[in-house]
Order: C-alpha cells, then structure tokens, then sequence
C-alpha cells in the first residue's frame, strides 16, 4: 500500500497548478516534476492547458496534482496542510517566507511559543497559506 497527498486546483486557482509545481519544486532540494498529463482537446473536466494527472517530488517525497474546471464547491483548506520539521532554523525561516508571500498569508507567525522556546514537538512553530491557497505548517525540531 502506499499513500500519498493529492492536490487538486480548483475555482481560482484552476490553471494555476503548473506554476505552483514549478515553484514548489524550485525552493525545496531534491524535488523534481516527474509527470504531467494534460486533458485532451474535448475531454471533460478540463482543456489541454491543464492538468489532468501530475505527479512531483519535494525533498524526496511524492505528491500527485491535478486541475478540474467543473464548478465545485471546495478548494483547499487550512483544516489539511503540509507539514515541515526541520533541525535547521534557516532553512524553514526561508521556506515560511517564500510560501508566505506573494499573495500568500500568515496564519501562525514563525515564532517560539510564548517565548519559552518549546510547543511540545518543536523549539519554533509557523503557519502560513501560500499564494494558491495550500497550507503549510513548520516546525522547528528540538536539537
């Protein structure tokens, strides 16, 4: 069995899956787009400038995506996100603000809980939504 995150570019943000893709895959490491499939000309759901099946990699892990024109109502939500731990502070410092911005929003500020450095599961916590509406939690793990 295996199990993997499916996002799907819906509403708004419908067309906008190839751009979030390509941005993604170019602020985290060892991430690459492995497969795009676009609609073909006539097919239901979507036109040939969309995505009908993608499939990417971010640090390594797998995430599949795909665009839908219908009229449906939902888009993402920050009740589902991506969560990140890292043990370098840099390196979700600068994450958190290149998803942040740009039309994306802080939920959470990067920050240590109540200033006595421990949530619980990590020294720093933030919440953000990026600029295509996928939420993204970070974690800094106690060292």
């Amino acid at each position: 069995m295996k199990i993997s995150t499916f996002l799907t570019f819906v509403g708004d943000n419908c067309g906008k899956a190839t751009e979030a893709i390509n941005f993604y895959t170019s602020i985290f490491p060892n991430s690459e787009v492995k497969r795009i499939v676009n609609y073909a000309e006539g097919e239901p759901g979507g036109t040939p400038d969309l995505i009908k099946f993608g499939v990417f990699t971010l640090n390594g892990t797998e995430y599949q995506v795909s665009e839908s024109n219908y009229k449906h109502n939902w888009s993402f939500t920050p009740g589902v996100s991506l969560f990140i731990s890292s043990e370098s502070e840099d390196q979700i410092e600068i994450l958190f603000e290149k998803l942040s911005s740009e039309g994306g929003q802080v939920m959470v500020p990067l920050d240590n809980y109540a200033g006595d450095g421990d949530y619980g599961f990590g020294e720093k916590f933030g919440w953000c939504e990026d600029k295509y509406g996928v939420s993204w939690q970070f974690v800094l793990i106690n060292r």
